[in-house]
């Protein structure tokens, strides 16, 4: 073997560790394994659900989520009277005969997610003493269940969001806002079933930090530890004012302020209530996952945490940080650092930006590494998509960098203009999976060797 096979052989084995890491990482959340293991365990058998069971959901899994539990249900409930309607993000229909599923619009609201939501409350409305609400509830829910409070429009709802997005605010603080505007979030949904006598059983996929039901696509069925004077102070820690938020979203926040509207569901509502929350995937599971795969690969697996947050290019450059300080000590044996946790991206005004948080905080680590060329690194959104493109995240190992300089890309310049999508597809270096139907968060991992 010359040296140049051998050369080829070993950075090819380098991206077919970060592209399985991250396969492994998504497969631990598939719905279609998960979500009958979950239902057995709430309904064993002889506590099946005996009438009738309506179903409702949101998020990028809960279609999925959604033609499991149908397929479950044909099989364990064959007497049970099933029907209900899930939203999801356009591309991530899942077939079902029973369930209707819904395409709508992700991040931003839409038209077709407010007729959507319409339709899931008025379902819930229907619920009988004795009834069970089975929700679906994943990643992306906030934005798909966007029910705006009386006298908010969806247009008012979809200027909040866009201006929530560009002031680089996290999606914790985001969903603070949103379920304080919404007539599902925050508890509200579990609400309208508590208050017809019916048992709810929230099956939650989630892909926050913390995992608290209460986060996960905002808690349609959890009770909420937020207040009106949270989403307003949140408006005002990113001077988002009546420039850039509607009067109408501002004029009902200081009405709950004034005690004027009602709170979001709080514990109290739910003394002597028939509602659990059961959160059957998680970003850690997934890193778990990576790690055992890639520990049979011959890496020794370090997880740095699932809860790693801030400004992606911020992120990339501590990252690049911490590769060189593991390098500089000496390594005994080739590591893997595995890392989740949602970051932000920031654009400013006059830039459109092409990608999302996975590719420029890798845009970001390959920038802020140029004297490491021997490592490789990948970072994925594990719901496929990575912001405003196609693909789910990108990759790079030593010889994506040398086509890089060989082509004269200036890593700089695309970060400057938020094209981290542009730089890595020039560099045929897109992690490309298509919808995944599910959402645990990001996914990134580092190869080092010594």
């Amino acid at each position: 073997m010359t040296q140049s096979t051998a050369s080829s052989t070993i950075l090819e084995s380098k991206e077919a560790v970060l592209k399985n890491a991250f396969a492994a990482a998504v497969a631990v959340a598939d719905p279609q394994v998960i979500v009958p293991k979950f239902l057995a365990k709430i309904f064993p058998v002889g506590q099946e659900p005996m009438r009738r069971c309506l179903v409702v959901g949101a998020g990028k899994a809960s279609a999925s989520m959604a033609s499991a539990l149908e397929a479950y249900a044909k099989v364990h409930w064959p007497q049970v009277m099933l029907e209900g309607i899930v939203l999801t993000r356009y591309g991530h229909h899942s077939p079902t005969s029973h369930i209707k599923i819904i395409e709508a619009g992700h991040p931003v609201p839409d038209q077709a997610g407010m007729d959507g939501a319409k339709e899931v409350l008025a379902l819930t409305n229907r619920l009988k003493q004795g009834d069970v609400l089975i929700a679906l509830v994943s990643g992306g829910g906030s934005s798909l269940l966007t029910l705006p409070q009386e006298g908010i429009s969806i247009d008012d709802m979809r200027k909040t969001t866009e201006a929530l997005l560009r002031s680089g605010a996290p999606i914790e603080e985001m969903n603070v806002v949103r379920k304080h505007l919404s007539a599902i979030l925050g508890g509200n949904l579990a609400r309208v079933a508590i208050a017809r006598g019916a048992r709810v059983e929230a099956l939650l996929i989630s892909d926050v930090t913390g995992d608290s039901p209460a986060d996960i696509a905002s808690g349609p069925c959890a009770a909420d530890y937020s207040t009106y004077l949270d989403a307003l102070s949140i408006l005002e820690k990113y001077d988002l004012d009546e420039s850039s938020i509607p009067k109408s979203v501002l004029d009902h926040l200081q009405q709950g302020l004034a005690g004027e509207k009602p709170e979001t569901l709080k514990d109290a509502d739910l003394v002597d209530a028939q509602v659990s929350n059961h959160v059957i995937a998680t970003a850690y599971k997934s890193l778990e996952a990576a790690a055992e795969y890639v520990h049979a690969q011959g890496y020794e697996p370090i997880i740095l945490g699932d809860t790693i947050t801030g400004e992606a290019r911020e992120v990339g450059i501590e990252q690049a940080g911490l590769v060189r300080d593991y390098l500089a000590r000496g390594i005994a044996k080739p590591l893997a650092l595995i890392s989740g946790g949602e970051c932000t991206v920031t654009i400013p005004a006059g830039i459109k930006g092409r990608g999302g948080r996975c590719s420029e905080y890798l845009l970001s680590l390959f920038a802020a590494s140029k004297d490491l060329p021997a490592f490789a690194a990948l970072a994925a959104d594990t719901d496929g998509i990575d912001g405003s493109e196609k693909n789910a995240g990108a990759w790079f190992d030593s010889a994506v960098r040398q086509a890089s300089q060989t082509e004269s890309l200036v890593p700089e310049k695309f970060l400057s203009a938020h094209d981290c999508y542009g730089f890595f597809a020039q560099l045929g270096a897109l992690v490309e999976t298509g919808p995944t139907l599910t959402n645990v968060n990001d996914f990134r991992i580092i190869l080092l060797e010594k």
